[in-house]
């Protein structure tokens, strides 16, 4: 890669890192426990909104998983309606789609229950409700939410997205296979709501992938370079929390213990690359999603460890930190033997929960270097990223997961 653009990303990132410490980065505010969601309508009410729209997927729907929130609006008699058609990656339309409900029914809140493409869909119907003049390829990038959206209650239904903590919302347009990333302050949810009782019915598949996605927004939070004292912590909380309880989670789908611990570690990794961003395991994976319409977690699962070691000695010694923390280590061990634990340890749980480590199948060669250059398009200079990748290292990548 070119010297001197190594040199403007870094001085980007760095600019970056110094104005983020005066941009409003709160946490939104916590609700836990069997039984939270009964919470939003008390919410609602306390925060004097007219009117809720209720943003999630079919699935979660047809199952029924938003009964009990819906009853309870009933009872409490706030306006409301359901919006249950986002698919996996949301696209643009299913925004126009919800938003159009939003004003028929006069709506000035959403709540947001499902993964992440259920929450990046609601968060952009609540900006686009109150930003009507700028569309959403317009507010793609960085600070780019010109208005504070209305007020957005997440309520996660897998553990693993950390939607519900973080300024990011990615959607995708399917006519040009751009995947906007949005990323602003802005879109930070008011109210997290963590009902672990959502999680008991998830399929282990699920389970292991969103966990898998959620590990790997603590790791890329941690080893890159916009970290403060807070993200490093809430990083190293997620990863531990993660490492004791996903795979019992994925073996023990009804433990509530497993399944609440789960949602606090996704949680905490959501507050970590909210503040200190992601890398090159994301871009890589977006771009799966954006041309093939990979599930997210899957992608992440897969291209984790390949980008962990193409990392190299950029990134052993915190790795070597995080497998101290998750006691894979002996007191012998080398700072890289340390870290290629930690690898280990992905890539054996990866497996025990059967979760592939191949792209063949869901990606086609000929179309490496069009992913490529969607990744570093997203990646460059945005993510503070251990190590710089050109477009053919990440083709390589691309190679290398193709066995």
């Amino acid at each position: 890669m070119n010297f001197l653009y190594v040199i403007y990303a870094r001085a980007y990132q760095k600019i970056m890192w110094v104005a983020e410490h005066f941009l409003d980065f709160s946490e939104p505010k916590l609700v836990q426990g069997e039984d939270s969601i009964l919470e939003i309508p008390k919410i609602l009410k306390k925060e004097g909104k007219r009117g809720t729209l209720i943003v999630t997927d079919n699935t979660i729907f047809s199952l029924g998983l938003i009964d009990p929130l819906i009853e309870a609006l009933k009872i409490s008699k706030i306006p409301f309606d359901v919006y249950h058609g986002v698919v996996p990656n949301p696209t643009v339309n299913n925004v126009k789609e919800a938003l159009k409900i939003y004003k028929a029914k006069d709506c000035n809140s959403v709540v947001a229950v499902g993964g992440g493409s259920s929450m990046d869909c609601a968060k952009m119907v609540a900006a686009c409700s109150t930003n009507p003049k700028k569309p959403i390829s317009k507010m793609k990038g960085v600070l780019h939410v010109t208005h504070k959206p209305d007020l957005i209650i997440a309520v996660p239904t897998t553990a693993g997205t950390g939607s519900e903590t973080t300024v990011a919302a990615v959607i995708l347009n399917p006519d040009t296979h751009d995947k906007y990333a949005i990323n602003d302050p802005k879109l930070i949810p008011d109210y997290a709501v963590l009902e672990p009782k959502l999680l008991v019915g998830l399929p282990g598949k699920v389970t292991s992938t969103v966990g898998i996605d959620a590990l790997c927004h603590a790791v890329e939070a941690y080893i890159g370079g916009e970290n403060t004292k807070k993200t490093k912590l809430y990083a190293e909380q997620a990863v531990k929390l993660i490492y004791q309880n996903l795979y019992l989670a994925y073996k023990n789908p009804t433990n509530l213990e497993y399944r609440t611990n789960t949602q606090l570690g996704a949680y905490k990794a959501g507050v970590a690359f909210t503040r200190a961003y992601v890398g090159y395991v994301h871009s890589m994976a977006h771009a799966l999603g954006a041309i093939y319409n990979a599930p997210h977690g899957l992608a992440i699962s897969i291209v984790l460890p390949y980008v962990l070691e193409a990392y190299g000695k950029k990134v052993y010694k915190r790795l070597a930190k995080l497998a101290d923390i998750c006691g894979l280590t002996a007191p012998n061990m080398t700072t890289e033997a340390k870290a290629e634990a930690f690898i280990a340890w992905i890539k054996k749980t990866e497996a025990d929960m059967g979760i592939p480590n191949t792209i063949k199948g869901m990606a086609d060669p000929k179309d490496f270097e069009v992913m490529a250059e969607h990744a570093v398009k997203e990646a460059n200079p945005l993510y503070p990223c251990p190590k710089i990748f050109t477009k053919r290292e990440i083709i390589e990548l691309y190679k290398k997961m193709y066995i």
